[in-house]
Formats: structure tokens, C-alpha cells, sequence
């Protein structure tokens, strides 16, 4: 069995129909491999009918003159057995790579808790995402993980340089009142996950003869679900899952914020809760009338197509939350309560708007140059293009016109990059009103000052072409 899979001899067909080319000619396997889709049935079935009749002995007649290895910690001489001394026995707990796993669960057991407690708020993009590494490997324990970790994804190099040029000694720099928000946001979060991470619930092994119940929440900007079972009259945590919501699912009601909630979770523990009968905890009725109804359009249709493979039964609490809250572990944080936390966390999350961009006008007969650029690239090869029109109007004549190869170039970079082409190509060109016209969002956008240009690779490049846009005194950016 050492041999794994390569124990097992092709049959002629097996040869045939599992052949691969090379440039040394055709080549044909003569032991079963890896990576074939049956291989794996057909070992387990070789272990299966190696080891049948040993798997359950029954004690023989002779079970008084033999050991319990169990019991002693000992092997027999006689038998020929040994254990490595690394090995253990008759463990109630084991560590295992930063877990503790016993017979009431699944805990977090970092090696060094305190250290990552008293962890001062990181000063570096670097610093902040290694943090954020570690405490991503026990989310799992932390209920709202994502919730709270959400503005501290969503830091850049350049809020912490930042912050460090604000609090450098001897020196003051007046912050604007939003960075001042944002950064008492992510300090509290920061301080929440870490003593999250220091109190993390127990997580319950899932047990097969208990029923299987859902929780869901929602909240204006994120949605959490937790899949819970009762032990002596208490929902004890089993999974735990967490996520903000999209812009465009902000505008969202609460039920079809729950509505997602529940089908994440669903998703997430499919494997231990396909073809179980499920028990859903919500504050609203809606949920069960959209599980029961037929003909719905567009979205909730396509919801209810995704639940309908799932036998669910939704109960709305008749006394409110408080039904709900009262057969809850201490574990698990009161719903009432989430949303009063999470209020002093909440990143700024708004519907997603269209821009309202003008529409550009011209005088009849006005001379005037119509400037237009594009860019384009494939990241994977790491190669893009841009290239750039001039216009020169009423007669609306082709004035000048280029293109050119990036080496290394995202699309928004070759986006400025055909921008500053367009420039370069208007430079001899008499000075009188200039429309410059692109079809890139943000990179309009950000030359109209209307977004905050944060990414270190464009500011360089942004700030190149308001410089060259000085030149022309009438001028307008249009997509």
C-alpha cells in the first residue's frame, strides 16, 4: 500500500483511452495514476476489501492476556508494535496548529495570545495586512469577522502615510474631519477583533442527530448568519459566516438582505446540510411567504429557485427578538445589540448612483479642438496599449492622431497614459477651447476632481496631466 495508487496495473482499454502526447512520441500508462477521476473509487475499494473482517473485531476469547493500548500507553513487546515518541495517548484535548480540537469542539489556541492582544494599531499597509493574515485564520471563531474587519481592508499605503506624517513628532498637520472619523473607526475595530480573538466562542462539532437551526441578520450595510444546535436548551455555535454588502444591495429590503444571509450560509455548510430539514430563525414573516410562493420575477424568483432544493422551515418569532435571544449561548452576541457595535465600525457605504456627467455643447461653427483617448491592457501578460485622437472643429478634421505600446500597464494606467498621448500631440497646437473626451470612469472623474485619486500608480500620472492641461485656460473633461 506504500505504493499508493501505483499498485494498480492498467487494463489494455485503460492504456488506450488514457494515452498522452509528447514530443517523444505516444506514451501509455502502465500503472494507474493520479489525477484520474475513477482512481480514487478503486483504491478505497482495494482498501475495503484488504481490511474487511478487521476494521471491527469482536473480543475473542483471550481478551483478559491482552493489553489496551489505550488504557496503558504501552505496547506489547510481544506483538512487534511501536509508537514514536512524539506520539500521545489518552488526550481529552489536542493542540493542533493553532487549534484545540476535544469531544465539545473546536477552540482557538494561538501560541502567543497575550502578544497578539497587547499588539499596538499597525503604521504600515504591510504591518496591517499581516495582522489581518493571522486573525483571517481564526475567522471562523470570531462571529461578524468580516463586519469588522471591513475598514481595515479597506486601508490604503497612502491613509497610513498619512496618519504617520499626522502623528511624526515635531510636526502638525491639520486632518480633514473624515480621516479623523475613519481612523477612530478603525481603531475601535482593530481593539474589537483583538479582544474577539481572546474571548472566541467554542465551536460545536456538527452533530448529525441534532436538528440543524439558522439565524439570520441584517443590518443597513452587512449581513451575518449562524448555524446553531441546541444543547440543553441553548443554540450553541456550530459555523459562523459574515460579509458587508455591495453597493448595489444596499438599497436592498431587510428581508432580502436575509434573503442573502441565509443563502451564503447555505452555500458555505452545503456539504453538512444538503438534503437535512433546516430550521430558520428570522424577525420576519416575508421569508416564508417568498420560500412558499410561485411566479416571482427577476431577483426574488431567482432566490427562491436557489431555496427550493431546500426543505426549510421559517419561524418569526412571535415575541420578537426576545424569543430568539433567550435560547442563545453567551457565545453568541444579542442581535439587538450588533447593530449599536457595528455603528462605530460601519465604513461608508452608499447606493450605487450614476454619474451625472454633462453633456457637451458646441456653438455652431465655434473652432475648437475635441481631444479623445483610450487605453487597454491584458494584466496577465502584462502588456497594454493607448492611443489618441485630435480633432479640430466645425470641419471636425483629423489634426493628429497616435498610438504606442505599453510594457507594464493596468487598464486605467494605459487609460492616463493615452491621455498624456493626446497632450504630447496638442503641444504645437494653437491654444482656444479644448474638449477632451475618454471613456474611462474614474479617470474622468478624477481629473474633474470628483474622486479622491488614492492608488500610488496613478497620482504620478494624474498629476502630469493637470499640468499639461494648465496650458489650455478653456477646457473640459467629458466621458
Amino acid at each position: 500500500m506504500a505504493s499508493g495508487f501505483w499498485v494498480f496495473s492498467m487494463t489494455e482499454r485503460a492504456r488506450l483511452i488514457s494515452a498522452f502526447v509528447t514530443p517523444l512520441g505516444l506514451f501509455e500508462w502502465l500503472r494507474m495514476p493520479f489525477g484520474l477521476k475513477n482512481a480514487p473509487q478503486i483504491y478505497q475499494r482495494l482498501l475495503d476489501n484488504a481490511l474487511y473482517g478487521f476494521l471491527r473485531i469482536s473480543p475473542g476469547a483471550a481478551t483478559e492476556e491482552t493489553k489496551d493500548l489505550f488504557a496503558t500507553g504501552e505496547p506489547d513487546a510481544k506483538s512487534g508494535l511501536s509508537i514514536a515518541v512524539k506520539s500521545t495517548w489518552g488526550y481529552r484535548k489536542v493542540e493542533y496548529l493553532g487549534h484545540r480540537v476535544s469531544k465539545g469542539g473546536l477552540e482557538a489556541h494561538p501560541k502567543d495570545l497575550q502578544s497578539l492582544v497587547d499588539l499596538p494599531l499597525p503604521t504600515t499597509l504591510k504591518a496591517m495586512q499581516s495582522f489581518l493574515g493571522s486573525l483571517n485564520y481564526y475567522s471562523r471563531y470570531i462571529e461578524d469577522y468580516a463586519i469588522y474587519a471591513s475598514i481595515l481592508y479597506e486601508l490604503r499605503e497612502v491613509d497610513f502615510h498619512a496618519w504617520r506624517c499626522k502623528w511624526k513628532a515635531n510636526e502638525e498637520v491639520t486632518a480633514q474631519e473624515d480621516d479623523e472619523e475613519k481612523w477612530s473607526k478603525v481603531q475601535v475595530a482593530f481593539a474589537m477583533l483583538k479582544n474577539k480573538i481572546a474571548t472566541a466562542s467554542i465551536l460545536r462539532h456538527f452533530d448529525p442527530a441534532r436538528e440543524a437551526v439558522i439565524i439570520v441578520y441584517a443590518s443597513d450595510w452587512a449581513i451575518s448568519a449562524s448555524l446553531v444546535q441546541n444543547y440543553d436548551g441553548l443554540y450553541m455555535p456550530v459555523m459562523f459566516t459574515s460579509r458587508t454588502l455591495k453597493s448595489n444591495e444596499v438599497n436592498y429590503s431587510t428581508v432580502e438582505k436575509e434573503v442573502l444571509a441565509l443563502l451564503r450560509i447555505l452555500e458555505t455548510c452545503f456539504t453538512m446540510l444538503v438534503t437535512r430539514p433546516l430550521k430558520v430563525l428570522t424577525r420576519h414573516s416575508t421569508l416564508a411567504w417568498l420560500v412558499k410562493s410561485s411566479g416571482l420575477q427577476v431577483r426574488l424568483g431567482n432566490w427562491a429557485a436557489l431555496l427550493s432544493q431546500w426543505t426549510l422551515e421559517i419561524v418569526k418569532c412571535k415575541k420578537g427578538e426576545d424569543q430568539v435571544l433567550g435560547a442563545l449561548a453567551a457565545s453568541i452576541t444579542p442581535r439587538k445589540n450588533v447593530d449599536s457595535i457595528l455603528s462605530s465600525i460601519a465604513p461608508k457605504k452608499q447606493s450605487r448612483q450614476v454619474a451625472d456627467l454633462p453633456t457637451p455643447t458646441v456653438e455652431l461653427n465655434e473652432e475648437l479642438y475635441v481631444m479623445s483617448f483610450d487605453g487597454s491592457a491584458r494584466v496577465k501578460q502584462g502588456g497594454g496599449a493607448c492611443s489618441a485622437i485630435v480633432w479640430r472643429l466645425p470641419a471636425w478634421t483629423i489634426v493628429a492622431a497616435a498610438s504606442k505600446y505599453l510594457d507594464k500597464s493596468t487598464v486605467n494606467e494605459a487609460e492616463y497614459e493615452g491621455m498624456l498621448l493626446g497632450f504630447d500631440l496638442l503641444e504645437p497646437m494653437e491654444r482656444r477651447r479644448l474638449i477632451i473626451c475618454g471613456d474611462s470612469n474614474l479617470v474622468i472623474r478624477q481629473m474633474r476632481g470628483e474622486i479622491e485619486c488614492k492608488a500610488s500608480g496613478f497620482s504620478p500620472l494624474r498629476a502630469k496631466a493637470l499640468s499639461k492641461l494648465q496650458s489650455w485656460s478653456t477646457h473640459a473633461v467629458y466621458m
